[in-house]
């Protein structure tokens, strides 16, 4: 299929799925708008949940396997928008709308990607397509409960928005609670256990603190203190203040290793991770997809946001058009330039880098 149709398919397609709601959990019928695609291409699917996958036609399983993956549900818009979140409307070369950013504009990109390999023989790799749920709050029913249904992957490309520069790796994340233990009181009287004073030396201790291992690619980890409780009322010293703590992971620390280290040193009567599952990720320098994209121009970096590469365990890449400063945004929009232009990037990335050479 010819280049410029499908861009021009992919826009219109990323102008349907902002015009159909898909909060995370509720993205049944942004599937069904992937499912039409493939339909109307001719591509057999699958479609697990809210999920739909695919490979390309002379799939071999003597061979690797390449994923191309990226999310259809979106968060929810928030207070500050003035455009109606869920009309797709163009100007000055802008897509507004919500997700047409984050992650839309990458969802119909390697979809229009797919579909002009599909029936491409002679590959290096498999192809397998994924269009997931749940991605913006890490939930169970979006890839992570894909992978088992699927074939084995060795090596992944996620689409999010990088302006099209290679994240070679992607800080985890955990999140903590922490609880600082004091003597309850009537605010009357004296007390020298009150704890939100000695809340006051765990906030400095932890605005202070720094862990040893820096990576070259994604800078030290990030530790934030992001929320803060306690109290009932006005004469009351509370017993506990309760703290939240924002962790970024970079690929020197598993988080178990983050988990111990805080245990052992915070200067809190408790804390405790929610979850470890959010790991750090990251591809080699001298894999053949990241050698291919700096053949062709491509910046590489490490980005300190998450995705759900957090949920692999192969080598993967996030890549797409689309800036990821503008996600989560007012009047989010994406550049029609950018998606067509995104399209032609990926194309040339898998001829280059897993086409065999002539």
């Amino acid at each position: 299929m010819e280049l410029h149709q499908l861009q021009k398919e992919a826009i219109e397609l990323l102008k349907k799925l902002i015009e159909t709601p898909s909060f995370s959990r509720e993205e049944e019928h942004t599937a069904v708008l992937l499912e039409n695609w493939l339909r109307n291409h001719q591509i057999p699917f699958e479609r697990h949940l809210n999920n739909i996958w695919v490979v390309n036609k002379y799939f071999d399983e003597s061979k690797p396997t390449l994923l191309l993956n990226s999310h259809h549900d979106t968060v929810k818009p928030n207070s500050a928008y003035t455009n109606d979140p869920f009309e797709a409307m163009v100007e000055e070369g802008k897509l507004f709308g919500l997700g047409s950013n984050d992650a839309g504009g990458c969802l119909v990109s390697l979809l229009a990607t797919f579909t002009y390999f599909y029936e491409a023989e002679g590959l290096e790799y498999n192809l397998l397509f994924a269009g997931t749920a749940e991605e913006e709050i890490n939930g169970a029913n979006g890839i992570a409960c894909l992978l088992p249904k699927i074939p084995k992957i060795d090596v992944a490309i996620v689409g999010e928005p990088t302006l099209m520069k290679l994240a070679i790796a992607e800080k985890g994340l955990i999140v903590f609670d922490a609880v600082v233990r004091g003597t309850p009181s009537h605010a009357a009287h004296p007390n020298d256990d009150n704890a939100i004073y000695k809340t006051a030396k765990v906030l400095e201790w932890f605005e202070n603190f720094s862990f040893d291992k820096t990576s070259e690619v994604l800078g030290p980890v990030k530790l934030t203190v992001t929320q803060i409780q306690a109290g009932s009322q006005h004469n009351v010293v509370p017993a506990n203040v309760d703290l939240v703590i924002d962790v970024r992971v970079n690929d020197r620390y598993s988080n178990a290793e983050i988990e111990k280290i805080l245990q052992e040193k915070a200067p809190v009567d408790e804390i405790k991770a929610r979850s470890l599952r959010l790991n750090s990720s990251s591809i080699a320098q001298d894999h053949p997809l990241v050698e291919a994209g700096v053949a062709l121009g491509m910046e590489t970096y490490g980005s300190p946001t998450l995705s759900d590469q957090a949920m692999l365990s192969c080598p993967s890449l996030k890549l797409g058009p689309g800036d990821s400063t503008r996600s989560h945004s007012a009047n989010e929009f994406i550049y029609i330039k950018e998606i067509e232009e995104g399209i032609a990037g990926y194309i040339k990335l898998l001829e280059k880098a897993l086409q065999k050479q002539k």
